[in-house]
């Protein structure tokens, strides 16, 4: 009789302890399930943003090729309105020495 009740005993002791313990786990993989499940939101988001930064940043390098296409236009636009000047200023020059010329004739036959 002892040894039923001990063996009844022991056996319900092990059933309670893997009882707890069941639901100790269980509340642990909840837990852990539950962290998962944010960190994956957390990386859902982050692959957001980065995606929106990616945008951003080609936008930006597509407006900075634009500015530089412009600014390279700009500056041979530089280079020729240089040259005319420079063309124009030879013929000045050349202009206001044959009218000094000319002056010089006309002050002579006077």
């Amino acid at each position: 009789m002892f040894l039923q009740w001990s063996l009844l005993t022991i056996i319900s002791l092990i059933a309670i302890f893997l009882f707890v313990k069941m639901f100790y786990f269980k509340s642990i993989t909840q837990k852990e399930q539950r962290s998962n499940e944010m960190m994956k939101l957390t990386l859902q988001e982050a692959e957001i943003l980065i995606r929106k930064y990616q945008v951003q940043l080609q936008r930006a390098l597509g407006n900075v090729d634009i500015l530089t296409e412009e600014l390279n236009k700009l500056r041979n636009e530089i280079k020729t309105l240089k040259a005319r000047n420079s063309k124009h200023r030879i013929e000045s020059d050349r202009l206001h020495t044959k009218i000094k010329d000319l002056e010089g004739r006309i002050d002579a036959l006077l």
